[in-house]
């Protein structure tokens, strides 16, 4: 893997529509685009936007966001609300769920890490792809489509801006 060098606050970013039965109030426009993944296919980092809106964000992921502009604010399971602005980081762990309100256009970069169970599930079946290719003979084209088509992220998630891409 080479390096990856980007600059999340001017990439040019893809539709990656929330879930519509996500939105709470407003009409949430998201974009991202990945910009690096690890060579594991473990963790992915990308940028992101999203207009004005509220909404229930399912995290399957680990993931730890970085503020580029904007403001947003964040209501836990518990109900304790705080506000994320240019400069902020956050790590929102994969088993929460957050309740989101965007008062304005908020861009942020976000490292996505699958939880250790769903890590250990991606890797045996990546090890049983593999096998799979070896035993039919069909390994040198099984690593050119791991390459394209990698994705350990569920839908609803930040796979759903590889395949906008």
């Amino acid at each position: 893997m080479s390096i990856v060098i980007a600059d999340p606050s001017t990439v040019a970013l893809d539709p990656a529509p929330i879930t519509p039965g996500w939105i709470v109030e407003g009409n949430p426009e998201a974009r991202a685009k990945e910009l690096a993944r690890s060579d594991d296919g473990t963790s992915v980092v990308v940028a992101w936007s999203c207009t004005a809106g509220r909404f229930h964000w399912h995290y399957s992921v680990d993931e730890t966001v970085h503020v580029i502009s904007g403001e947003v604010w964040i209501t836990n399971e518990d109900d304790v609300e705080r506000r994320l602005g240019p400069g902020d980081m956050a790590f929102l762990p994969g088993r929460q769920q957050q309740r989101v309100a965007r008062h304005r256009r908020v861009r942020k970069l976000a490292v996505c890490r699958p939880r250790p169970a769903a890590a250990a599930r991606a890797f045996a079946l990546r090890a049983w792809r593999k096998l799979v290719a070896i035993v039919t003979g069909q390994a040198g084209s099984l690593q050119a489509r791991q390459r394209v088509n990698a994705s350990p992220l569920p839908e609803g998630e930040v796979g759903r801006a590889k395949r906008a891409g």
